[in-house]
Parts: C-alpha cells; structure tokens; sequence
C-alpha cells in the first residue's frame, strides 16, 4: 500500500479498468503507473507541487485496446492534461471527431471499428447524459462515470454509428453528452435512487431510437459494491463536501466507499463520525508523496433543519 511513502509521484486519477477502483500514480523509477487500492484503506498523502503535470497519453496495446503511458519526461501539462508531446503523439485524442469525417490514424480506424454501446446516466434529479463505450469498455466505462442508474440502450456496430445515435438522441430528448464533476459530487449528498425519473427517461428515448428505425434493447447497468456507500445514505448519517482543497497542503482519511472518482471518507474511526464526500480526480496532475498524514482540523457545522 505505501511503497510510495516518501516518493513524489504523479497523480493520474481513478480507474476502474480492474474491476475495483485504484489510484494510478505515475512511478518516477520505473517510468510506469502503479496503481493504489483504496476503498477499505487509510489514504494519506502530501501534495508536493504548485502546478499540473502531464498525465501522459494512450496508446493501442492491441486492436481492440488501450492502455495509459504516463509521461516519460514528467513535463508539466501545457495543453489540457498533457505536455506537448504526449499530445502529439496521442492517436486517440482524435476519436471525439471521428464521426464528422476528419482523418484519423489507421490504429484508431480499426479501434472504432468494434461494436460499440449508448447509454442512458442518471447522477441525481436532473442530472442525466447519454454517452457511448466500447465493447471493452462496456462496463469499466460506466463504473468510472459513477452514475446513481445506467442502462445500455442498443449496441451499434462500430463508433462512428454510437456517435451519430449520440448526438442525434441528445438533440431530440434535450439530453446532455456530459454532468459537470461539481454537480456529480453535490448530488450524492442526498443521493436518490428512485428509479422513477431514470425508467422515464430511458422510455423516451428508447421510443427516439425506435422511431429512428432501430430496436433498443434497454439492459440495466450493474453499480458495483464499491460504490454502495456512497449510491446508499444510511438514516441519520451527516454527509459533507470535504472542506479542504485537495490541491495543496495534507490529508488523510479512511475511504469507505467510492463511486466513480468520488469517495466517501471518515476523518476519525469514531463509528458516528460525519462521513466527507470528495473527488479524487482534482489531484490529477498533481505530485503527491504517499505517507502518515493527516487532514487539517475540520469544523462542520450541522444543518439545521
């Protein structure tokens, strides 16, 4: 768990491609990214830079496949999440705009060749998105969004027709292709899983793609039990936004529960202790050092009604 202590790595975020979420950091010896388990364990670390750096870029490991590669020069991000160079030689920053007919790399060609799904994500009232994943990626995709409800609408026989389906289905249904981060953490602090609004929207547009000449086959999305926690409030437990910015200073916590990037932390093991809700991808690009630490004292002061 702590063979980084004392070693500044860059932080790269959550990811779900194991089938549990882990924090992947960027290892400056091996130029490779280690990944960190964290739910059920005490995360400690020390924010050790003032600005981003690169996060690296992805490359085809097979066909059908995309793996990271972190940065090898550890440059600070200049062009989004990345340096220059890792955006240059990233092939697959050009699949946002593959359906509108632009060039793109031969490798990239023959990953959006593979079928591909459209879904249908509710994070909280109001917050819903239609978004698409790869075949591999039916399931991870979904789990690192960290919706309330999901349900895969139709499969599509490659990433040009999902993305098509995409934005036709948005524009009809007045839908959303994203839910700001902000707004995801805010509406877990009294998530809602009543499946009423989602089954309502999932109807709509299942009848939009019906009238498109398509057959949906709406099939539920199963949220993994690492998130439960955080999709499920337990009666008279006090839930907070965690108060300190995670860009800077020291933190540590006990993770409970997480749901895409965000977590659900305890400060103290005390059993009725008020339970943080964070997201852990604002420390991506930072460079953090892995140790013993600590949070800064903490007031919260309770509602009042």
């Amino acid at each position: 768990m702590n063979h980084h202590t004392g070693t500044a790595t860059v932080c790269h975020g959550v990811t779900w491609a194991t089938g549990n979420p882990t924090l992947m950091l960027a290892n400056p010896a091996t130029a490779r990214l280690d990944h960190i388990d964290i739910v059920g364990h005490t995360l400690g670390f020390a924010v050790t830079s003032t600005v981003r750096y690169c996060t690296g870029r992805y490359e085809f490991a097979d066909t059908y496949n995309v793996r990271p590669l972190p940065c090898p020069h550890q440059a600070e991000a200049t062009s989004g999440d990345q340096c220059a160079g890792c955006n240059a030689q990233d092939e697959f920053r050009f699949a946002h705009r593959a359906h509108q007919g632009h060039h793109i790399p031969a490798a990239l060609q023959a990953y959006l060749a593979q079928p591909h799904w459209l879904y249908l994500a509710t994070f909280g009232p109001g917050a819903i998105k239609v978004g698409t994943a790869a075949a591999p990626r039916k399931t991870s995709r979904l789990d690192e969004q960290g919706p309330i409800h999901a349900t895969y609408l139709i499969e599509a026989p490659d990433g040009y027709n999902v993305r098509q389906l995409e934005e036709t289905l948005s524009a009809r249904l007045d839908i959303p292709q994203t839910v700001r981060a902000t707004t995801k953490l805010q509406v877990l602090l009294h998530p809602d899983i009543d499946l009423t609004a989602h089954r309502s929207h999932v109807a709509r547009a299942a009848a939009a793609l019906t009238d498109l000449g398509y057959a949906p086959a709406p099939t539920p999305w199963s949220p993994p039990a690492a998130g439960h926690h955080l999709r499920n409030t337990q009666s008279g437990q006090h839930r907070a936004i965690y108060p300190h910015p995670l860009r800077t200073g020291e933190h540590g916590f006990h993770v409970g529960s997480c749901l895409g990037t965000r977590i659900l932390v305890q400060l103290t093991p005390d059993p009725d202790a008020i339970r943080y809700i964070l997201d852990l991808n604002k420390l991506k690009g930072m460079k953090i050092s892995l140790g013993a630490f600590t949070s800064p004292a903490t007031r919260t002061q309770t509602e009042l009604f």
